[in-house]
């Protein structure tokens, strides 16, 4: 899938707040932001650019309906206590696991909201999308990885529960005045030449993917 039509887009990212609004998600979900190409406006977007504010589950969810804790229930550890079990036995279909076979709240999300051939990148953390945009930045310069970076242009969609309809609509009309890359990142403290050669390689590093990405962060 070679991106999206502007409006496509739009209803896309819709239809994902819809699906956390509707549906027992893995883990409780405080926010979704969109941010990057489809927030500056720019009509057709190559990729989706999606964050969502996640809550940490410690131990049992409180508001589990019961489910079990068990790898032999799913083969996959951590089912009852890094992701939800009442969502495992409903969706046992969207269940994934990281590479040290535990339950990976990050890809149990992506399997749950996205299609597999989607042009979406989905980034999961517990910290607001300000904070993690500052913790990034710090992270980025300190490895000289400009790749760990996240885009600090992001709109703000849904909160606890409550949808924005004004920044749907702005979203939809493409009137939200943001600046370029380069410009965003010296506004959070990078010198020129830094932020320039940080876009650069940020933009480079975006058009190497395809399908569905995601990334998980715990701050």
């Amino acid at each position: 899938m070679n991106g999206l039509e502007r409006e496509r887009a739009v209803e896309r990212v819709a239809e994902i707040v819809d699906t956390v609004e509707d549906e027992r998600m893995p883990v409780p979900v405080r926010e979704v932001w969109v941010y990057g190409a489809l927030a500056l406006g720019v009509d057709p977007v190559s990729r989706v650019d999606v964050y969502l504010t996640k809550d940490v589950l410690l131990g049992d969810d409180p508001d589990d309906a019961g489910g079990e804790d068990s790898e032999d229930s799913h083969g996959i550890e951590g089912v009852g206590s890094t992701v939800r079990a009442d969502w495992a036995v409903e969706y046992p279909e969207y269940l994934r696991a990281n590479a040290g076979g535990y339950a990976a709240p990050e890809k149990c999300l992506a399997a749950h909201l996205l299609e597999a051939d989607e042009p979406v990148h989905l980034e999961v953390c517990n910290a607001s999308f300000e904070d993690n945009v500052t913790q990034r930045l710090r992270g980025a310069q300190a490895r000289g990885d400009y790749t760990q970076l996240l885009d600090p242009r992001g709109v703000c969609l849904w909160v606890d529960g409550q949808r924005s309809a004004e920044a749907f609509r702005k979203l939809r009309a493409g009137e939200f005045a943001l600046p370029t890359l380069e410009m965003a990142l010296g506004m959070l403290g990078m010198d020129p030449a830094e932020a320039a050669t940080a876009a650069d390689e940020l933009a480079a590093w975006q058009e190497t993917k395809e399908g569905v990405t995601v990334r998980g962060d715990v701050v």
